[in-house]
């Protein structure tokens, strides 16, 4: 790390600490040349794959999407801000499990219709009515039949 003060590239950890619920380390360094202190901050890097769009587009990884999405079918539900934030968290951390750098926009599709349907049941509905584009009644009323046998 170089000092921000005379620039030389010999520096000392002083003290670290994690902060940010752990998710951040905060170092405490010294410079070898000039002594002045300064403080750095780490936190992992997490890359998410590219989505492939059914269109054959390709766009980044959006988690203000993921949850607008989830969020909208989740509207009016008795379900938790942290339950909602612990499946964002579920997904991504299968998406970023793959170790693929880019996955199909239908395999992140899937893995928010799965946990929408462990959280709640109407949201699932609600998600698959739109994400798989009910052509009619009856193809609703056979994704509402596999519910009530699962």
């Amino acid at each position: 790390m170089h000092c921000p003060f005379c620039r030389t590239s010999e520096t000392k950890v002083i003290d670290s600490r994690l902060v940010a619920d752990g998710y951040q380390v905060r170092r405490r360094r010294q410079c070898i040349e000039c002594q002045e202190r300064f403080t750095t901050f780490e936190t992992a890097e997490l890359v998410m794959p590219r989505i492939i769009k059914t269109t054959g587009s390709r766009e980044p990884f959006d988690d203000e999407k993921l949850r607008s999405g989830m969020s909208r079918a989740l509207e009016r539900r008795p379900v938790s801000v942290e339950e909602i934030e612990h499946s964002l968290h579920t997904i991504k951390s299968h998406l970023r499990a793959t170790g693929e750098r880019e996955v199909l926009s239908t395999l992140v599709g899937n893995l928010v219709m799965e946990e929408l349907k462990r959280l709640d049941k109407v949201a699932y509905i609600r998600f698959a009515s739109v994400y798989r584009a009910f052509e009619d009644v009856e193809e609703f009323g056979k994704e509402i039949a596999k519910l009530g046998k699962s």
